[in-house]
This record gives structure tokens, C-alpha cells and sequence, in this order.
């Protein structure tokens, strides 16, 4: 379920306007711009931006960026870009820093439905001109880059049949090949980046049955193993998606110093979808509220944002 408040019919022109209002003159009227696109989904945004430029022949994305600043602007940056393009601009910031953030591309390949990841990797060669698994090879090497580059070029079927032979006997390959440590296993690869998450879901079933723990728990192992960390964060993703969200948002309010980046993309990706899932789960975990949270680690005009998007009425 999702936590956005967003009225049915809505006009793009009169959004449009109060946006040009919100950043004419001296000073930007943030609360406006929160008003206004914090209570529209990904179409009405879209409305939003083409009636912008018809009105005004000015990019409204470009305009917000010149207005706004800090961790607001990257907040409302993300949120009006169209969802694939928004992903394929999280995909390029976590492959090009320093040290990439292998999870983001873990996160946009196993948690998105397979139309679209591949609509994720259509704006991402409109934008960047190049192909996202062409990017990601580059930034990545060994059994990383094995593992991400399957993961972002699957097609996985989407639909509810399950091959219960199936299931019992890459449990038990999975089994092997964890047992051995042979993290890297070809078979591993091929099993995670092929199968249909349903499919998959009865394969961590059957291995959690037979071996009565679960295989991300039998991945535990070095904490600096990067290429682990990277297959716990798959098997994760695919297997319960909302339980890692909750996991990632927890993980960006607990550390010293608030983890801006992570708190984003989650509300952000998810406020459509099911945040407020995440949310029930967050609560059942620590005992407060995500909005409670959220409130007490960030300020400003960018915590307005993000509990407007996590369905805080105004």
C-alpha cells in the first residue's frame, strides 16, 4: 500500500502555475512546492513538467534545482523525475562514487518488476548514452561484477507458477555450494539472476525447511567480503522486499549522523508503492514510528517533504 496522498483529478496548468508563482521573485516559497507536488503521483508529475514548459519554455526540473539546495533539493530532484528515470539517475550516482554502492543496483535489479527494470535501462542509455550493464561491468570487477551484470540485464518471468522439483533441487545446489563456501558458484549466479521471484521464494522456502535456518543466514561471513555482502542484499531483495527496505531506513536513522541518501531513495521509490507496509513493519521492529523517526532526524523544509510523502496529512 501506498503512503501518498494525491487527489484524483487535478490540473496541470494551475500546478504548473502555482510552481512558477512558488519561485519568482525574492526568496523560494518552499511550503508551495511541498503543497503542490508532495500530493501528486508519477503521471500528475509528468503533467506537471510538459504544461511547465509549454507555459513558461522553461524546464521546470532545472528551475527547482536553481531555487532549491541541501538534501530538499536532492529530495524533490528525485521525486519528480519519472520513476524510471529517476532510477536510472540512483543507478549512475551509486556506480560512479568512489567506492560504488553495490546494493542501490541490487535494490533497482531484484525489486522492480521486470517491465520495469527494463524501462530502467531504456532511460539510462537515453540519459547517460550508455548501456547500464556496460556501466556497471566497468565499475565493477570479479564475482561482483558476475553477479550485477546478470542482475541488471534479467528478464525474469512474473507470473505465479512454481516448479516444486525445481525448488527442491536448486535448494539443495544452493546448499552445497554454500556449504563448501563456494559463495561465487556459477550455479548460485545463475539461480538468482534467472528464476522468477516466485519461483525463488519456494527455492529459500524448501532450503529453510530442509536446513532449518535460513541461507542469508548461512551467508554470514566477513563483514568486509563485499561480493557477500552483495548476494545477501539479492537474496533479500528478492525474497522480501519490504523487510530490507525496513532494514535499509532503519540502518540510515540508527548511525551517527543521519544517512540522507538511503532515507530518500526508500521514501522516495516507495511512497507510491508499499511505504506504508514498510512503515507497519518499521513500527513492529523499534517501537516508534517511521514518521516519529524521520521527524527527529531530519528538519526543514526536506523532513516536511519526506512526511508529506509518508502521508502525514498537512
Amino acid at each position: 500500500m501506498a503512503t501518498l496522498i494525491a487527489p484524483e483529478h487535478t490540473s496541470a496548468v494551475e500546478d504548473a502555475e502555482k510552481l512558477q508563482k512558488a519561485c519568482k521573485g525574492w526568496g523560494t516559497d518552499e511550503k508551495a512546492i511541498i503543497s503542490v507536488l508532495g500530493h501528486r503521483n508519477a503521471v500528475q508529475r509528468k503533467q506537471i513538467r510538459l504544461a511547465y514548459e509549454d507555459l513558461y519554455q522553461e524546464d521546470l526540473i532545472k528551475r527547482l534545482e536553481s531555487e532549491l539546495s541541501g538534501d530538499f533539493e536532492k529530495a524533490v530532484y528525485r521525486w519528480i523525475l519519472d520513476p524510471a528515470d529517476r532510477d536510472a539517475v540512483l543507478a549512475n550516482v551509486a556506480i560512479k562514487k568512489l567506492s560504488p554502492d553495490h546494493h542501490v543496483i541490487v535494490e533497482i535489479s531484484c525489486t522492480r518488476s521486470p517491465e520495469e527494470l527494463l524501462a530502467v535501462r531504456r532511460a539510462y542509455q537515453a540519459r547517460y548514452k550508455h548501456s547500464l550493464e556496460e556501466d556497471v561491468a566497468a565499475h565493477t570487477k570479479g564475482d561482483t561484477r558476475k553477479l550485477l551484470v546478470s542482475l541488471v540485464s534479467a528478464f525474469r518471468y512474473d507470473g505465479e507458477e512454481i516448479n516444486t522439483r525445481v525448488a527442491n533441487s536448486e535448494a539443495k545446489i544452493l546448499h552445497e555450494a554454500v556449504k563448501d563456501k563456494e559463495f561465487n558458484h556459477e550455479e548460485i549466479i545463475r539461480i538468482l539472476s534467472t528464476r522468477s521471484k516466485m519461483q525463488l521464494m519456494a527455492t529459500f522456502n524448501r532450503y529453510r525447511d530442509d536446513h532449518g535456518t535460513t541461507i542469508t543466514k548461512n551467508l554470514e561471513g566477513d563483514s568486509g567480503d563485499e561480493f557477500l555482502k552483495t548476494l545477501r542484499a539479492t537474496i533479500r531483495c528478492l525474497n522480501d522486499p519490504k523487510k530490507y527496505f525496513e532494514k535499509v531506513l532503519r540502518n540510515s536513522i540508527r548511525r551517527v549522523g543521519t544517512d540522507e541518501d538511503a532515507l530518500t531513495r526508500v521514501i522516495v521509490t516507495r511512497a507510491e508503492k508499499d511505504l506504508k507496509d514498510i512503515k507497519e513493519l518499521y513500527y513492529k521492529r523499534n517501537s516508534v514510528s517511521l514518521d516519529q523517526a524521520v521527524a527527529k532526524d531530519t528538519s526543514g523544509d526536506y523532513k516536511a517533504l519526506l512526511l508529506t510523502l509518508l502521508g502525514k496529512e498537512d
